[in-house]
């Protein structure tokens, strides 16, 4: 599995493993079928209410903790009591340290995120956070936080795939070392149905998944899809051994279309995160 290594030194899976929207109760047998698939980077959050069943297939793995990523996220009514929060997520995965503590969502419209960043970085100074980074943070939140910040994120998670693919932000981004995580990396599954993808996965006897996830990998890009079903896990770890053309990659990235599927963090607000 190929792995990037962030800005402070801390290495992570380039491919990870998301268990957004994967139902609490059925959390644990989906990451031990990930975990057993070959996965060591498992992507949870608070408002996903399941870091208890991420924590309990860790627990029952095995798997030495070295040997495993994990990232959880601050919830959006939480930036006022961060410390706390982050306590809570650490107690539900069963884990001593966390490798990866991202600020979910900017929330602008409550002016706590640079005060939230401050507490995220005394875990982090205290060592109970590897890495420390962002979610849905846009240009101005990246620089309004860098402004006030004396660790520079170490990564962005973002909605990218081939219809929306947020390049500019990207770019900004890694210009700053701050490395791009893409979420909904597969357009919630719509840009599976490309023609363009189509003709290049016939090509590579793979499948249209596997392509996309090789041309967001070819691009540097830290990668979390999603399946509860562990024939298509296995499947989608295996887009780390397709190497695809740079007329292919351009094809791909031809696809741009601005179709975000999720919120826009300019004005998101929601409680649920």
């Amino acid at each position: 599995m190929p792995e990037l290594t962030l800005n402070n030194g801390v290495t992570i899976p380039q491919l990870g493993f998301g268990v957004f929207q994967v139902p609490p109760g059925e959390t644990q047998r989906v990451v031990e079928d990930a975990l057993e698939a070959g996965y060591r980077h498992i992507d949870t959050a608070a408002a996903y209410r399941n870091e208890s069943g991420v924590g309990a297939a860790i627990a029952a793995s095995g798997i030495p903790r070295d040997e495993l990523f994990i990232t959880t996220k601050l919830r959006n009514g939480e930036q006022g009591q961060a410390q706390d929060a982050f306590q809570r997520s650490r107690e539900a995965l069963g884990l001593e340290v966390v490798d990866l503590y991202l600020i979910h969502w900017p929330v602008p419209s409550q002016g706590l995120y640079t005060q939230a960043w401050k507490e995220l970085e005394k875990l982090h100074q205290d060592q109970q956070i590897r890495a420390i980074g962002v979610s849905n943070f846009l240009p101005d939140h990246v620089d309004t936080l860098l402004a006030e910040a004396e660790v520079v994120p170490a990564v962005n998670q973002i909605e990218i795939h081939p219809t929306f693919q947020q390049s500019d932000l990207a770019a900004k981004c890694r210009e700053l070392g701050i490395a791009v995580e893409a979420y909904s990396p597969l357009g919630q599954g719509k840009d599976l149905h490309s023609e363009v993808v189509a003709l290049i996965a016939a090509a590579h006897e793979a499948t249209p998944a596997q392509v996309i996830l090789a041309w967001h990998l070819a691009q540097g890009t830290i990668v979390i899809p999603k399946s509860a079903d562990s024939a298509r896990m296995r499947q989608n770890l295996a887009a780390a051994d397709i190497k695809l053309s740079p007329s292919e990659l351009d094809a791909i990235t031809a696809l741009e279309a601005g179709a975000r599927n999720g919120s826009d963090p300019a004005v998101a607000a929601f409680t649920q995160f």
